[in-house]
């Protein structure tokens, strides 16, 4: 619950309470509930309409990017400044994400089995995803798999590239340590349906029922996973 609900439910002349016993009560601190928010300044608000106009015709600029763009309009800011700005404005960088989930139009597609499944226990249901997670130049793409049941991450990898390969390390690795699911749901991403990923499902210790239908786990694929 958010500290303005707390500070809402504070009666100052209840009988019995004091305002500082319903504070440590609500958890919150005394001076949170005396504090009276203060107005923008004139010349916060004339930066901020500025900040406005240059996202208007650059919104792909982040806090760094318009700060240095201020600074060259002789305004003295610093980034931290403009990113609380711009967050308060409910301004965010505009630009192309990696698409982590495109299927190949070559590969299989497997049917979704996850709907009223009741999942309790682990190895049920394993699931992956591949998210990214932006660096300075470019980004890092991070494939985690988990056991559904528990939550628990059971293999990680990060690559710099969108290829099967660390997918299938990890595959690897979860095997290895935890043995094999019943259901393994995924989404339909190029990396979860190529052969080098389902192939790992092929080995004999695998026992997979993804190739042959006739042992072990099977494949369950969707639109997304809610691994990450």
């Amino acid at each position: 619950m958010s500290v303005a609900w707390r500070r809402s439910k504070i009666e100052p002349a209840h009988q019995d309470l004091s305002i500082a016993m319903q504070c440590r009560l609500l958890s919150i601190s005394r001076s949170s509930y005396y504090y009276t928010p203060v107005p923008e300044t004139d010349e916060t608000l004339a930066l901020m309409t500025v900040i406005d106009e240059t996202f208007m015709e650059y919104p792909w600029y982040g806090s760094r990017q318009m700060a240095r763009h201020l600074r060259r309009l002789g305004h003295a800011i610093g980034r931290r400044r403009v990113r609380r700005l711009m967050a308060k404005m409910g301004l965010a960088a505009i630009y192309q994400r990696p698409r982590t989930s495109d299927p190949h139009p070559e590969h299989r597609i497997y049917p979704y089995l996850l709907r009223n499944l009741e999942i309790t226990r682990p190895n049920h249901v394993w699931c992956a995803d591949v998210t990214y997670l932006p660096m300075r130049r470019g980004f890092l793409y991070l494939v985690a798999i988990m056991d559904w049941a528990s939550r628990k991450v059971l293999a990680w990898r990060l690559s710099n590239t969108m290829d099967a390969g660390f997918c299938v390390e990890a595959l690897e690795e979860a095997l290895a340590r935890f043995g094999k699911p019943d259901i393994f749901n995924t989404d339909q991403g190029s990396q979860f349906t190529s052969n080098a990923f389902t192939g790992v499902c092929a080995q004999p210790r695998s026992r997979s029922a993804w190739t042959a239908g006739d042992a072990g786990w099977t494949m369950s694929s969707s639109n997304g996973s809610g691994g990450l």
